[in-house]
C-alpha cells in the first residue's frame, strides 16, 4: 500500500484534511520546539551551567573570612550574570547571608525570595534565614510563621527542632507564651538530643509560668 503511495497523494490529502493538516503542522513545531530545546541544553545552558559553578568560589571563599564588602562585590555580578544556573542561585544565597552580616535585612530577603534550588537543606535554610530577616525586622508574627515552615520541611533532627526553637523564642516576643510552651514540648517530645543541649525545661516551666499568670 505504501508503494502506491506519492508525495503528491500527501499533498493532496494535507489540502483536503484538516484534520490531518493541522496534527502534520503541530508534530512538525514540536519536533522544531525539540531540536531547538535539545541545542540549547547541550550546546548554550550546558556549558553555562558548567562555567556559573565557578563564578560563587572567590566570594564564598571571602565570606568565610569575614571580608564581606569583598564578598558582595564578587557576589552581584555573579548572580547577575548566572540567574537560573547552579551556581548563581548558590551565589544569590550566599550574597544574601552577607546583605545579613552587613544588616541589611530587606536586600536579604529580595535576594531569598529570588534564591530557588532543589537541594532540600538549602530550600529549608531559604525559609529559615528570611525568617531570621523577619525578626530582625521585628515582623514577628511572619517570622513566626517561616520558622514553624522551616521546621516542618522535611523534618529532622537538625533543622526541624532549631526553627521551632526559634518560633518558640518569637512567639514569646508576641506574649503568645501558651504557643511558645507548646513549641518547647514539641521538641522536648520529638528531638531529645536537642532538647538536652538547650536545657528545654527551663523555657517550658518559664512560659508556663506566665501562662498561669
Amino acid at each position: 500500500m505504501l508503494d502506491n503511495f506519492s508525495f503528491e497523494d500527501f499533498k493532496r490529502q494535507l489540502k483536503e484534511n484538516d484534520k490531518l493538516r493541522f496534527t502534520t503542522y503541530a508534530l512538525g513545531a514540536l519536533i522544531v520546539l525539540s531540536l531547538g530545546y535539545f541545542t540549547y541544553r547541550q550546546f548554550i545552558w550546558g556549558p553555562s551551567n558548567e562555567k556559573s559553578k565557578d563564578a560563587y568560589w572567590s566570594g564564598l571563599n571571602y565570606a568565610a573570612k569575614d571580608s564581606t564588602d569583598k564578598a558582595i562585590s564578587i557576589l552581584e555580578p555573579a548572580v547577575r550574570n548566572y540567574d537560573g544556573k547552579q551556581g548563581g542561585e548558590i551565589a544569590q544565597f550566599i550574597l544574601a547571608r552577607q546583605y545579613m552580616a552587613k544588616g541589611n535585612f530587606t536586600k536579604a530577603l529580595d535576594e531569598l525570595e529570588g534564591f530557588d534550588v532543589e537541594d532540600t537543606y538549602l530550600s529549608i535554610y531559604k525559609i529559615g534565614l528570611q525568617g531570621d530577616c523577619k525578626s530582625e525586622l521585628k515582623k514577628y508574627n511572619e517570622a513566626l510563621e517561616l520558622y514553624i515552615e522551616a521546621a516542618e520541611l522535611n523534618e529532622n533532627e537538625k533543622t526541624s527542632p532549631e526553627y521551632l526553637f526559634k518560633a518558640g523564642l518569637v512567639a514569646e516576643k508576641l506574649n503568645d507564651f501558651e504557643r511558645a510552651s507548646e513549641l518547647y514540648t514539641r521538641i522536648k517530645s520529638n528531638y531529645l538530643t536537642f532538647s538536652n543541649s538547650k536545657a528545654i525545661d527551663k523555657y517550658i516551666a518559664r512560659t508556663k509560668n506566665k501562662t498561669v499568670k
